[in-house]
């Protein structure tokens, strides 16, 4: 195969991943909400929270990106019970975040609760879960990275190396997204008025939870539509 061939393989997979997950990462809609979890902390400590939450991110789509099929082959769980549970859980994630308090006031009562406590001493412990997992990287992200982890295995050993490259380079620019989007999650507040930002978290929230009611019924379909083909 020629190596315009696997570079091709490897754009296709690249923008494939990127345009599927920046969705569901959201890396500005997700600082919002970053910021009501953590609070108001000084900019270094937000900064040294985005890098080690971007770190963790970059690490755990990596992984379920090289491993994922082969773990789900292993428990025997199909690729439909991963987006119907998954799903659910994307859904409930999106309905909690649409009926939670606005972000200033969620802010406010973090801030009060780690009053004399930075990021260092509480929320370096959850920089993996929640704020890494399901915030940042929820279960639509490994449904979505598992399916195009299996489609880039159906490939030949040339294009398996391209698509996996591709993959991977969708994921780093997306956790250097999320950094600066962390780093910079009090700036970002501060640059639109409360009830614009209340507005914005709001909208993402509603389409978080379509997504998530969507992949639930990509699954649920595909495990109804072997059932009904029997019966007729």
């Amino acid at each position: 195969m020629s190596v315009e061939s696997v570079v091709g393989v490897m754009w296709r997979h690249f923008a494939l991943g990127f345009s599927a997950l920046l969705p569901l990462v959201n890396p500005l809609g997700s600082a919002l909400v970053i910021l009501g979890l953590v609070g108001i902390q000084p900019a270094a400590e937000y900064k040294t929270l985005a890098r080690k939450i971007a770190i963790n991110m970059a690490l755990f789509l990596a992984v379920v990106e090289l491993v994922g099929s082969y773990v789900l082959e292993f428990f025997g769980i199909s690729l439909s019970i991963v987006q119907f549970a998954g799903g659910m859980v994307v859904a409930a994630i999106g309905w909690s975040v649409l009926n939670q308090k606005d972000a200033a006031s969620a802010a406010e009562d973090a801030n009060a609760q780690m009053a004399g406590r930075g990021v260092s001493s509480h929320d370096e412990s959850r920089a993996f879960y929640p704020l890494t997992f399901p915030v940042t990287a929820g279960p639509g992200c490994i449904v979505v990275m598992l399916a195009l982890s299996a489609h880039a295995s159906e490939k030949t050993i040339s294009e398996n190396v391209g698509a996996h490259i591709g993959l991977m380079l969708a994921v780093v620019l997306l956790s250097v997204l999320v950094y600066v989007c962390y780093a910079y999650a009090p700036q970002i507040a501060r640059a639109v008025s409360p009830s614009t930002a209340h507005g914005i978290l709001r909208v993402i929230a509603f389409i978080l939870l379509c997504i998530g009611v969507q992949i639930a019924w990509n699954g649920l379909e595909a495990l109804i539509k072997p059932l009904m083909s029997a019966r007729s």
